[in-house]
């Protein structure tokens, strides 16, 4: 079992904030897989299902944000994975360019109040899917542009990440990043 937990606040008013971009991410997994309907459970919505040969808990929490922890810690102890190896959590990153996309295990928070909930649940040890929104600019403006919806000139390339994010998730479950990355990156040149 491989679970995938996208970060975000749950209600419409929040639907296309730039801090809900993991949501987003697992919404578009569920559709290109054809994985759902959600339900309720793990302090959150989750779907299951298949990904080519692998098992996989998709996974939104609904506890907010800053408590995002208690929901995906809730599903790792269920499962008695180990979150090193069996957990992958999609989030916005003010650090990256918008639309690109980097993988790490371990590391800070960066000020990311949802990565230190789950840091203090689990601890460090497991793969984070940073999806860039950008920076502002300005530390005074970045609670702003976190909390502001994706602008309409965005929604074209943000679709299309999320798409082929969706589409070559089968080589990032089997491991390997590095090609799941580039796979990505050839797929968005224009």
């Amino acid at each position: 079992m491989q679970i995938l937990a996208g970060l975000g606040n749950p209600g419409a008013q929040y639907a296309l904030n730039r801090h809900n971009v993991g949501f987003m991410a697992i919404d578009a997994i569920a559709e290109r897989w054809n994985l759902g309907p959600f339900k309720p459970r793990f302090q959150g919505m989750a779907a299951e299902g298949r990904i080519g040969p692998a098992k996989v808990l998709l996974l939104k929490p609904a506890t907010f944000m800053n408590e995002s922890g208690r929901s995906v810690a809730e599903a790792v102890r269920f499962f008695k994975l180990d979150p090193a190896t069996a957990l992958s959590v999609f989030y916005d990153e003010l650090d990256l360019a918008p639309f690109k996309l980097k993988i790490k295990h371990g590391g800070g928070a960066a000020g990311h109040n949802g990565i230190r909930s789950i840091d203090a649940h689990l601890g460090p040890d497991w793969r984070r899917v940073r999806i860039g929104i950008g920076h502002p600019g300005h530390k005074d403006r970045v609670t702003g542009h976190v909390l502001g919806n994706f602008a309409r000139l965005e929604m074209d390339p943000l679709a299309d990440l999320l798409g082929v994010l969706a589409a070559e998730l089968p080589t990032l479950l089997a491991g390997d990043e590095a090609r799941y990355l580039s796979d990505i990156a050839l797929r968005l040149q224009p």
